[in-house]
């Protein structure tokens, strides 16, 4: 049997989407999201992504990351399928139901209200979840934000000067983050924000759309930029716009790259 797939990315984060809707497909192990994401022996991708049907939305979106592991959320993923699908839309995730209409650049994503109680995040101990009181090497008092999956947001005078390939991993596996964490360093940047991402299960990539929801409501939080936002990523643009109390809207653009099938 051979399967359809399309791949997909937004702002270079890139996707392997498959459609259980329109055909049959053996379960997805974390074995066959390892073997294609695989960027020498597979097809690659930043994340693997499988449609079903839903019984509360218009389909429900699974996500699994290069190591094998699913996640909760990805904003970059939202967009993309929605534009494969049509919009608007509502998605079901196991960080909850998004919904997308069409907006400027291309999608624009309801990610929901952020959560910032410890236990929420989650962290193994209560704290103040504004200002971590914690830090590794030079990246210190982080904010905490759950945004459908845990971030730690790090706030520096230049992110491009973090060796976030050495630091990402360390604080992805700490203790303090019992489901692991995704890790953002950002800069305030003429009123935007430039950020770079290491991706819990995944490492660095090109974007992170909630790592700039993350980002951007912590920026907001500690009014160090006003909404919306400009969150400037090594693969492009997106819009954030959030306040105390609303839920997070994300606008950007998503591409088609290309389908092709799986082999039987």
């Amino acid at each position: 049997m051979r399967a359809a797939f399309t791949k997909m990315h937004g702002l270079g984060n890139d996707f392997v989407v498959l459609d259980t809707r329109t055909q049959p497909l053996p379960p997805v192990t974390a074995a066959l999201a390892r073997a294609l994401a695989d960027r020498r022996t597979g097809i690659g991708c930043d994340q693997l992504i499988v449609l079903d049907e839903s019984e509360t939305a218009d389909f429900r979106m699974r996500i699994f990351n290069p190591d094998g592991s699913e996640v909760e959320a990805c904003g970059n993923a939202t967009r993309a399928v929605a534009l494969l699908h049509g919009m608007p839309a509502q998605i079901e995730t196991a960080g909850g139901t998004l919904a997308v209409q069409p907006g400027e650049g291309g999608a624009a994503v309801d990610m929901g209200e952020p959560r910032f109680e410890w236990d929420a995040i989650p962290l193994a101990y209560a704290m103040d979840t504004t200002a971590l009181p914690v830090g590794w090497d030079e990246l210190e008092q982080p904010a905490a934000v759950n945004v459908g999956n845990p971030h730690a947001v790090f706030f520096v005078d230049d992110c491009d000067a973090v060796e976030l390939d050495r630091l990402g991993p360390q604080i992805e596996r700490d203790p303090l983050f019992p489901e692991r964490v995704n890790v953002n360093v950002a800069a305030n940047e003429d009123g935007a924000i430039r950020l770079r991402v290491w991706e819990r299960g995944a490492g660095l990539t090109l974007a992170c759309g909630t790592g700039a929801c993350a980002t951007a409501v912590a920026a907001i939080r500690r009014r160090l930029v006003q909404s919306p936002v400009e969150v400037r990523l090594p693969g492009g643009d997106l819009v954030i716009a959030w306040a105390p109390g609303e839920t997070i809207r994300m606008s950007g653009p998503a591409t088609h790259v290309f389908t092709g099938e799986l082999p039987s």
